[in-house]
């Protein structure tokens, strides 16, 4: 495990623990919740928000190391059951990854992913798995040369996020994300994208 990923997890725990304190002092938001207290607070419903973070990579068959900031929107519907939390979310981001060695520049101009969400609710703190599709482009470039392929990959990671007023709620999370391999007519070889992800962002839940 690297230092960059026990970083990240580390910053999700303390998310969780910082919800976790503050919980007593939360307003709630009016519960959808089958068998669910009525002063707890639920998680089920539709919500809509924005993210940003920072992504670094590799490409295959490259020595070049992308990465670099991005951020986008994020959409999704939760279910819950007492404590557990199931959901679906997808999300779009552009992405500013890049790296160059020798004559040779690499990026991945944006990306997006479809994943489900598995998570335990301790009030208004959600911890959560989450996987599914990832898809992206990845760009090569040398001098006034330039060829793009988008493809399909997978993704797994892991979250945690804190009611923190009304109907915001507030997200860190970890993603590690692998785009398929494309021949490139400019290498004469395959390219393949993976990277890691840390983000932040803020959900409003309707």
């Amino acid at each position: 495990m690297t230092k960059t990923m026990i970083a990240a997890l580390a910053a999700v725990a303390s998310t969780a623990l910082i919800g976790t304190a503050q919980a007593a002092d939360f307003s709630y938001r009016a519960p959808y919740t089958v068998n669910q207290p009525l002063n707890a607070f639920s998680w089920a419903g539709p919500y809509l928000g924005g993210n940003l973070g920072y992504a670094w990579g590799s490409v295959q068959n490259s020595l070049t190391r992308p990465d670099g900031v991005f951020g986008g929107v994020q959409a999704g519907y939760n279910w819950q059951s007492g404590a557990l939390v199931f959901g679906l979310e997808g999300d779009i981001q552009a992405n500013a990854a890049n790296d160059t060695f020798a004559a040779w520049k690499f990026s991945n101009p944006w990306f997006g992913t479809v994943r489900g969400r598995v998570g335990y609710a301790f009030n208004n703190v959600l911890v959560y798995g989450t996987g599914g599709l990832a898809f992206g482009k990845l760009r090569a470039e040398t001098f006034a040369l330039s060829e793009s392929h988008t493809n399909a990959g997978w993704t797994v990671g892991v979250g945690a996020e804190v009611g923190i007023y009304q109907n915001w709620t507030a997200k860190v999370e970890y993603l590690y994300v692998d785009l398929s391999s494309s021949n490139f007519t400019i290498t004469g070889a395959p390219h393949s994208y993976q990277s890691g992800m840390v983000r932040a962002g803020v959900n409003y839940h309707f």
